[in-house]
C-alpha cells in the first residue's frame, strides 16, 4: 500500500526521474537515506518499471505517426500470442494493445515519413501470416501527451 509520501514521490520521479535523492529529500522534507530506501522500494515492488529519457520525435527523424487497427484471420491463443510476438520485435512499433470491438490490436507506429511507413507497411506488418485487415489513421498535430499517470 501507498502512503502520501510514495504517491508525492512518484509524482515528482513522474516529472523528472534525473532527480537525485538529495533533491527529491529536500522537495518532500525527508532524509537522503529515507528517500533512497523508499524509491529502492518502489522499484522492488514494481511501481517504477524503468526510468527513461523522453526524446523529440521530430529531432529523430520519427515525425510520422499512425494509429494501425489491425484485424486477425484466426483468434485462437496461438495466433494473438504469434501476432504479438512479431509486432514487438519491429521497431517502429512503438506501443500494441490488444483491443474489445471491431479490431483485435492497435498499434502505435512511428516512422520518418509516409513512404517510410508505407514500406513498413507493406513488407512487414500486411505480410504477417494472420493479418486480415489493417487501417491506418495519421497523426495531423499533437495537443497533449503525457508520460505520468495522475495518482
Amino acid at each position: 500500500m501507498l502512503d502520501k509520501i510514495d504517491i508525492e514521490l512518484l509524482k515528482l520521479l513522474q516529472v523528472d526521474g534525473t532527480a537525485s535523492n538529495k533533491e527529491l529529500a529536500y522537495k518532500l522534507n525527508k532524509s537522503i537515506a529515507t528517500i533512497h530506501d523508499r524509491v529502492r522500494k518502489l522499484k522492488e515492488q514494481g511501481y517504477i518499471l524503468r526510468t527513461v529519457a523522453i526524446l523529440d520525435r521530430h529531432k529523430i527523424d520519427r515525425s510520422l505517426i499512425a494509429f494501425s487497427h489491425v484485424f486477425l484471420k484466426s483468434h485462437t491463443a496461438d495466433a494473438l500470442a504469434e501476432f504479438e510476438q512479431s509486432v514487438i520485435e519491429f521497431p517502429e512499433v512503438m506501443e500494441c494493445f490488444q483491443m474489445t470491438g471491431t479490431y483485435d490490436f492497435i498499434l502505435r507506429i512511428a516512422t520518418k515519413d509516409m513512404h517510410t511507413y508505407h514500406l513498413f507497411l507493406r513488407n512487414k506488418l500486411a505480410v504477417l501470416p494472420n493479418v486480415n485487415t489493417v487501417q491506418s489513421f495519421f497523426v495531423l498535430s499533437e495537443t497533449k501527451s503525457e508520460t505520468a499517470y495522475a495518482l
